[in-house]
Formats: structure tokens, C-alpha cells, sequence
């Protein structure tokens, strides 16, 4: 009988990552790997260092100590600018749409590192720079249709739904033609209509494009929906790594979260989140329509 053939390196690979602001520790000894085509989420309570582990995979913050790896490459020897070129792109918590824009200006904004035209020639959207916008908003024109954008395309965007626009921004993420997408709460601020649709959006996303997903959420029901494993954090420590659904079932992954409150469903698969044994309070707020 032959080996199994080895498993294929991660894409993403963190060890042992340390993160200290203002004699704040941050993050404590953090380590996990992604693997090419899973989704990933990261929760805990707030403050847990959630947004803070995102900010180092995005350069935003340089750890203390410890590696961060994309496709066996370091990334804290890379410039944050130069994220985009390697393959890697984020939403954030708050939307940074250009409200007076339409749909289409902003999805292509995602496209600009693929355009080299100089300021000069952009300014009067003459030759090259021209050429290039042409270009950028034919390949932008399949992923409007493919998060279902179109009905919505001239319009200004400050007068979009919120979940409308929340979808903009995972199109112009998109249009970064990345392999790891870093979504930061992508549910924030919507209501459990909104929340389902996103999800089968980006469903639709990871299906149609072969990503992988790091997601911070919130919402259990949607990382039980969603996610593949879900990595657990408490004052920037890991208390587990494993499915979702065993995660959120985890006593100290409630103890996290509510504390001393264990009062427990009765039927907890109703709920949307599917664990055996979770507080009313998680479970409530993971609860779908």
C-alpha cells in the first residue's frame, strides 16, 4: 500500500505571534495555519484581539514578535501596499465606499493596482489611462453580475440599502483578484435578512473565484454556517481551534462570552447554530430568520 501523499502547505501560516501597543499585550503567542480553499473564522468577545490579529496579517500593525506567512513567503517583510500584488485583500467593519460615486466607480477602485497610467494622463483620461479604465471596467462587469449588482449600477451609492452597499464592498474586494480574502465583521449593523443574503453571497464568492477566507464575525449562526474552522480568542490568548460548531459549544469559549451564564437551549439546532450546549444569549444572537 502506498503513503498518502502529503498534505500541501498552508497559504496562510501564523506562529507565534506576539502583539504589544503602548505596553498593551495585545496578542499572546497566536498560531494557526490556513490551508488554500478553506474558510477560517476568528471570534471571541470583544476586545478579545480579533481585529488587532487581522491588522498584522494586513500590515496595518508589525507584531512584537512571531511570523506571518502567505504562500511560504514572509508578509512582515512585505509592504502593506504591496498586499494587493501578492494576492490579498479586506473589507473593514465600516463601510469606505465613495458615497457621491455610482456602483461601477467604486468596484473598479479595487482594479487600481493593475493600472499604470501616470497622474497626468488619468487627469485628462486621454491614451493609456483611458485604455486602462476601459479595460478595468469590462473585468469588473462579471463580478457586478456575480453579486448581483446590476439592477443597481448608475446609481449613486448614498442612496443604496445598507445591504446593498455592504455587497459594493466585497465586489470592489473581488475586483483585487485575490486568493485570501480577509473580511472583518462583514455583518456589522445588518438585520437577519440582510445577514443571510451577504452570506449566500459570499458563498457565492469562494464557490465561483477558489478563495480563501479569514472572517472576524460575531454572528454564530453565520460562522456555523459558513465556516470550515474557527479559531477562538479571549484577551489575545487562543482558547481553541476546531469546527465552529464545536467551538461555540465549548464551555470555555461560553465561559468567554457570558461568564457564569450556562443556562442552555433545548434544541439549540433551531437556532441556526447547531451546537449541542450554548446560552440563550449566544444562541439568540445567532439565531436566523
Amino acid at each position: 500500500m502506498s503513503a498518502p501523499a502529503p498534505a500541501p502547505p498552508p497559504l496562510l501560516e501564523v506562529r507565534d505571534l506576539e502583539l504589544s501597543i503602548g505596553g498593551l499585550h495585545i496578542l499572546r503567542g497566536i498560531s494557526f495555519d490556513v490551508a488554500e480553499g478553506e474558510f477560517f473564522t476568528v471570534i471571541g468577545p470583544n476586545g478579545a484581539g480579533k481585529t488587532s490579529l487581522l491588522n498584522v496579517i494586513s500590515r496595518i500593525y508589525r507584531p512584537t514578535s512571531g511570523t506571518v506567512s502567505f504562500d511560504g513567503r514572509s508578509l512582515l517583510e512585505a509592504k502593506r501596499t504591496a498586499l494587493a500584488d501578492l494576492g490579498i485583500a479586506r473589507t473593514f467593519q465600516n463601510l469606505a465606499l465613495f458615497e457621491h460615486m455610482d456602483v461601477m466607480d467604486n468596484v473598479v477602485l479595487g482594479r487600481q493596482r493593475l493600472m499604470r497610467s501616470g497622474v497626468l494622463s488619468g487627469a485628462v483620461w486621454w491614451g493609456r489611462a483611458r485604455r486602462e479604465e476601459t479595460i478595468a471596467r469590462q473585468a469588473c462587469e462579471p463580478l457586478i453580475d456575480l453579486m448581483g449588482l446590476g439592477d443597481y449600477l448608475s446609481r449613486p451609492i448614498r442612496d443604496l440599502p445598507y445591504g446593498i452597499k455592504k455587497r459594493i464592498e466585497l465586489a470592489r474586494a473581488l475586483a483585487v483578484e485575490p486568493r485570501l480574502l480577509l473580511l472583518d465583521e462583514p455583518a456589522a449593523g445588518m438585520n437577519d435578512e440582510e445577514t443571510d443574503e451577504l452570506a449566500e453571497w459570499i458563498l457565492v464568492a469562494k464557490r465561483e473565484l477558489d478563495l480563501t477566507i479569514v472572517m472576524i464575525e460575531h454572528d454564530m449562526g453565520l460562522v456555523t454556517r459558513l465556516g470550515d474552522r474557527s479559531l477562538v480568542l479571549d484577551f489575545g490568548t487562543t482558547i481553541t481551534i476546531e469546527s465552529p460548531r464545536a467551538a461555540i459549544s465549548d464551555p470555555r469559549v461560553i465561559a468567554a462570552y457570558l461568564g457564569d451564564e450556562s443556562e442552555e437551549v433545548d434544541d439549540p439546532t433551531v437556532t441556526g447554530t447547531i451546537a449541542l450546549k450554548i446560552p440563550k444569549r449566544l444562541a439568540k444572537k445567532g439565531a436566523r430568520r
